[in-house]
């Protein structure tokens, strides 16, 4: 019996497992921990594949586990964060309103889904990406819950708690999760500062953000990835 063929799609199981404790952490209200148990998926996520490449053990097997475990860790989960932002955020006096708007969080979902679908069958993602890759999107919403938690900005929670501004960014987040904008990988494969100086430059700003500023970093950062690949574009193309 070959074990090494095994332990990429385990690692992905793991990864799913992380999505199902989130979604479970998200219900209770408690978004820290579903945040930190979508970073330990997301971990997990990136582990699979690089198993799976160092053992020569790739499969198509693997390709669907892995879409279908993130489906949960960066699809499921954020889709479910913004239909709880949505229910905190509607008016009480809107029965209506309160009892429907709420669901459009799930926009979320939707375009994760879609995005995953259409990466399995891109053939030109293998060394980048085009549109926003799920988990940085997984990120950048469960960040909003925490940024509303732990800022003491009023403007940011008015911001924050508006459902239509929650409703821009569910669908902002689906239109950027599969739009033709190509973004640079994180992977590093020559060990040269050159080939890497685009990946290190951010990977320090985007320390330093998250020393400063903490959980407000994270959409920064996330926001910064999608300007810079962006700008890095500009100059490819010249």
């Amino acid at each position: 019996m070959n074990i090494k063929k095994h332990i990429p799609n385990l690692i992905t199981l793991i990864n799913l497992f992380c999505g199902c404790i989130a979604v479970v952490f998200v219900s209770e209200s408690n978004y820290e921990m579903a945040f930190y148990m979508v970073c330990l998926g997301i971990f997990f996520d990136f582990f699979d594949g690089f198993f799976a490449r160092l053992f020569k053990v790739s499969s198509p097997l693997g390709l669907q586990l892995d879409s279908l475990a993130d489906m949960v860790t960066s699809g499921v989960v954020p889709g479910y964060v913004m239909y709880t932002l949505f229910v905190k955020s509607a008016n009480p006096h809107d029965v209506i309103g309160s009892a429907f708007i709420p669901f459009l969080g799930f926009i979320v979902t939707l375009g994760s889904c879609y995005r995953l679908a259409n990466f399995n069958i891109d053939i030109r993602q293998t060394d980048s990406f085009i549109g926003l890759p799920t988990p940085a999107n997984a990120l950048f919403i469960l960040s909003l819950p925490l940024v509303i938690e732990f800022s003491d900005s009023l403007m940011i929670f008015e911001i924050l708690t508006n459902y239509w501004v929650l409703l821009g960014i569910a669908l902002c987040s689906a239109y950027v999760l599969n739009a033709e904008i190509p973004l640079f990988a994180l992977k590093i494969k020559k060990f040269n500062l050159k080939d890497n100086a685009l990946q290190i430059v951010f990977l320090l700003i985007s320390l330093v953000m998250l020393i400063f500023l903490h959980y407000i970093a994270i959409p920064l950062i996330i926001i910064f990835y999608v300007l810079l690949s962006v700008v890095n574009n500009k100059f490819l193309k010249k």
